[in-house]
């Protein structure tokens, strides 16, 4: 699929929060779900609140385009498959990520790496819904992506802060572009879609409708005892969704301030920017402090280096290095790395060669993802790939086995069922896939 703008190009239009964009972005596609009604697992409502007392979060750094593993955690030092970058020594005996990533390398005893992630997608469209969803497609069903089943089951339907947020400065970007504009939720309703922001991309202010607050308060609760009214005449899922979405703008407004990137201290500002990827990161640091559970940083396809790969990767990867880095402190040194789950992976790996325009590929058949904080072990790599980097040769794992590490990492029950009255039985991750035993506390 092709854009109409430049990979990394912000279009003109997408710098402006109006209404359409707003419910677009915290997900109108289910808004029409026959099944929003019944979304929920048939779980004990104590260890549901129980899980939410634990205050557990996740930051994903999606990385998307996918990058290179030789670049990154899986060096192959003097192999053909290997760039022109080497590698270098971490804290962790006998281990080495890349030489562009000496912070990380610094402090490789606080992350996990995993060098055997094995997925079936090749393409980014269906590699990102499938790394988002964690189970493959079952045709008619829209399963619910990562951030909507962890928002739906840590989050709080009552607060103010969204339970997922997406944090995108880059908005255009290839396939990224169009899976954005599919349905997150699923079968969860549009309340537990994201929340999409990021950049100038969105500017919160109250509406200019020339209202005093009193007259703009009353018009508000008629339109709420409308709507309300509806739903529960016509028993209507669709206008449940809707008065979600209508009452997460109202709480959105009141916690505006939460995403002025103005308001962060100056300090941080300079040690994660100047680029938008790393002060999205920051924004998401805070909005995790401030009882987000899911915050989803995006950065376009920037990492998709069909060409020019080495210099591209020379460019990225030590800007990661240096956010990893800072993130992974600041939560450490604010007590919350315990209980927030850091994830930094894209859809898939790049290729063990290099094509005629000097770029690596996709690679599904054996890439690397690092994770770290809340319900990871410190200091672990596992599995392996051959000395080139071409297979997996030991402990292939793939989403499944990936969503059941981030699941139980949170305190969540990875193979829990969704209840679905009158439809086909799915689990949080299906064929009780087990999860990465290594890394779990």
């Amino acid at each position: 699929m092709k854009s109409d703008t430049e990979p990394g190009e912000c279009r003109s239009d997408e710098h402006t929060l109006h209404r359409r964009r707003f419910l677009q972005g915290v997900g109108t596609a289910g808004l029409g779900s026959v099944v929003t009604s019944f979304a929920g697992l048939f779980s004990s409502p104590a260890f549901a609140e129980d899980v939410k007392k634990k205050g557990k979060r996740c930051i994903l750094l999606w990385l998307c385009g996918a990058p290179s593993q030789f670049e990154t955690w899986d060096p192959k030092p003097g192999r053909p498959s290997s760039g022109p970058f080497g590698s270098i020594a971490t804290e962790i005996p006998g281990v080495r990520f890349s030489s562009l990533m000496p912070r990380c390398a610094a402090m490789a005893g606080k992350l996990s790496v995993v060098r055997s992630m094995k997925t079936a997608q090749s393409e980014h469209f269906q590699a990102i819904s499938l790394l988002q969803r964690g189970n493959p497609d079952r045709p008619g069903f829209t399963r619910p992506t990562l951030g909507s089943v962890v928002g739906h089951a840590l989050g709080q339907v009552e607060t103010k802060l969204p339970n997922f947020i997406l944090l995108d400065p880059i908005p255009g970007g290839n396939e990224f572009q169009a899976f954005k504009a599919g349905n997150w939720a699923g079968w969860l309703g549009a309340e537990y879609g994201p929340v999409r922001m990021g950049g100038e991309y969105t500017q919160l202010s109250a509406a200019g409708d020339g209202l005093t607050p009193e007259d703009r308060e009353e018009r508000e609760a008629l339109r709420r005892f409308m709507a309300k009214k509806y739903e529960n005449e016509r028993r209507s899922a669709a206008a449940r969704s809707q008065n979600a979405v209508f009452e997460r703008v109202r709480g959105l407004m009141a916690c505006a301030d939460l995403f002025d990137l103005t308001k962060l201290p100056e300090a941080d500002r300079a040690r994660y920017g100047p680029g938008m990827f790393g002060l999205n990161v920051l924004q998401a640091r805070h909005l995790a402090e401030n009882g987000c559970p899911f915050v989803m940083v995006a950065n376009g396809m920037n990492w998709d280096n069909h060409v020019f790969q080495h210099e591209i990767h020379q460019m990225l990867v030590p800007e990661l290095d240096r956010i990893l880095f800072h993130l992974v402190n600041d939560l450490e040194e604010r007590g919350m790395l315990d209980d927030t789950l850091v994830i930094a992976m894209g859809e898939f790996g790049r290729t063990p060669w290099l094509n005629p325009a000097r770029g690596r590929d996709h690679y599904p058949n054996a890439w690397s993802l690092m994770m770290c904080g809340g319900g990871i072990r410190r200091g672990v790599v596992t599995g392996a790939t051959d000395e080139d980097g071409r297979e997996v040769v030991e402990k292939p794992y793939n989403e499944q086995n990936l969503f059941a590490t981030i699941f139980t990492a949170l305190g969540l029950d990875p193979h829990a069922e969704y209840g679905l009255p009158g439809l086909p039985t799915f689990h949080r991750v299906e064929n009780e896939a087990a999860p990465i035993r290594e890394i779990l506390l």
